[in-house]
């Protein structure tokens, strides 16, 4: 029996992280270039996320990490604007329940930092992802917004809190 765990990361977990990140984007055949794939922050989530209005959580199963998920205000937006920040998970983790009280967990800590709305980039292609925002209350943007530097993502999404 697998134990699936959710926590804050850590610094520990910033080299496993970047890896698990990394091959879900190759997995799902984002471009590495214009995107998440390409931040510099994907090699230190922890120095990034450890900052006041920040948070980064992981999904571990037996110890492995599964997945994360992460809140931060939208840079050049608002300060009441957040974004949802490289929430992906390795196949194990998919149709379990795992990526609705991971977006549960990241609304809700948004909330508690006083924003406003919540706003997120993905790809038209990534279905499941993109009906899990749906159902909790995103809707589609025409164009993108605030400076994330991922002009490749051609999807955008907010959501009132």
């Amino acid at each position: 029996m697998s134990v699936i765990k959710i926590r804050s990361v850590a610094p520990e977990d910033n080299e496993e992280l970047a890896k698990v990140l990394r091959d879900v984007l190759i997995e799902m055949g984002v471009p590495k270039v214009g995107t998440a794939y390409e931040d510099e922050a994907l090699d230190k989530m922890y120095e990034t996320y450890d900052q006041p209005r920040k948070i980064y959580y992981i999904v571990e199963n037996d110890g492995r990490i599964i997945g994360g998920a992460g809140i931060a205000r939208l840079e050049g937006e608002s300060e009441e604007i957040c974004e949802l920040q490289k929430m992906y998970f390795m196949p194990e983790a998919r149709g379990k329940g795992v990526g609705s009280k991971m977006m549960g967990m990241c609304l809700e800590f948004a909330k508690e930092q006083g924003f406003s709305k919540c706003y997120l980039e993905t790809m038209p292609y990534m279905e499941a992802a993109r009906k899990l925002y749906k159902k909790t209350g995103f809707v589609p943007l025409v164009s993108p917004m605030g400076n994330t530097g991922h002009y490749s993502c051609q999807s955008w999404m907010i959501k009132e809190l």
